[in-house]
């Protein structure tokens, strides 16, 4: 409850957490079907409708409703930035904790195999993945995954090897506490607020990594929605109808917007220096 009331004492915070939170309610209704209109159904008489009283964000090519299919990619974008980085979370905690735990070759051996992912942009790793297996929802969600887990290994590794040296583990060890008891209670406590500020922000990063695979036919299929696919759909369109391009390119930037401007709020919250600053 602190860490609330401090995100709505936070200006970014508040910012932020009302984008995100926002961007959630609409996800949840698109996905649930509660849409001003059927976001899969073809009404070819209103095609390329501007946006009026009836259609709020205008029709596409083929006569769907913007505004409920870009709720509908909203909540699909969501679901595979969300999946995708608590997947990465999960395998990156895992195992920056071994490579600090363990360390020399363990250590090496892992550190090496996340150099080698590291050194690939984001967007072609994904890219490469996902043309060998193939374009899809769950194909993306797994790209994404293992493009940012070296992220998560390298914020759960550095701080672990810090604290794998303080006085408090060498007296858990003295007390005879178990490798896991000391890895759960000692390192993996202390490494929550790091970890919440990254996975913030990977939030981010996935959406805009989805929004890039959709947009080159790689990520959600149609007739399904993603942000991605509404903007490529509306490349050929952007003279005689603009909209398709404008909405679910002002969704992406105020996603993107929202989880950052919370990811800096947290990072200002839980980062004890930072406390003292801005006190």
């Amino acid at each position: 409850m602190r860490v609330l009331s401090a995100i709505f004492a936070h200006t970014s915070g508040r910012i932020g957490g009302f984008i995100v939170g926002l961007y959630l309610l609409l996800a949840v209704l698109g996905l649930l079907g509660l849409t001003p209109h059927n976001p899969l159904m073809q009404y070819r008489i209103d095609r390329l409708h501007a946006p009026d009283a009836t259609y709020w964000m205008g029709t596409d090519l083929f006569g769907r409703d913007v505004a409920s299919r870009l709720m509908m990619g909203i909540g699909q974008s969501f679901i595979v930035a969300i999946f995708s980085v608590a997947f990465a979370t999960l395998a990156g905690t895992v195992l920056g904790l071994a490579a600090a735990w363990f360390g020399r070759r363990w250590d090496g051996i892992v550190m090496r195999v996340m150099d080698v992912l590291l050194a690939f942009p984001a967007i072609l790793l994904a890219l490469l993945i996902v043309a060998v297996a193939g374009p899809g929802t769950s194909t993306s969600i797994i790209a994404i995954a293992i493009v940012y887990t070296p992220i998560f290994t390298r914020v759960v590794r550095g701080p672990a090897l810090s604290l794998k040296a303080r006085e408090f583990v060498d007296a858990a060890r003295t007390f005879g506490s178990s490798s896991s008891y000391i890895l759960t209670r000692h390192l993996l406590l202390n490494l929550v607020a790091p970890l919440t500020v990254q996975v913030t922000l990977a939030l981010a990063w996935a959406l805009l990594t989805e929004a890039g695979l959709s947009f080159l036919g790689l990520g959600t299929q149609p007739p399904a929605a993603s942000l991605g696919l509404m903007l490529s759909d509306s490349r050929n369109l952007m003279e005689t109808a603009p909209w398709l391009m404008i909405f679910p390119g002002i969704a992406i930037m105020i996603s993107i917007l929202g989880f950052n401007l919370l990811g800096d709020a947290l990072r200002d919250i839980l980062d004890p220096k930072m406390r003292r600053a801005i006190a």
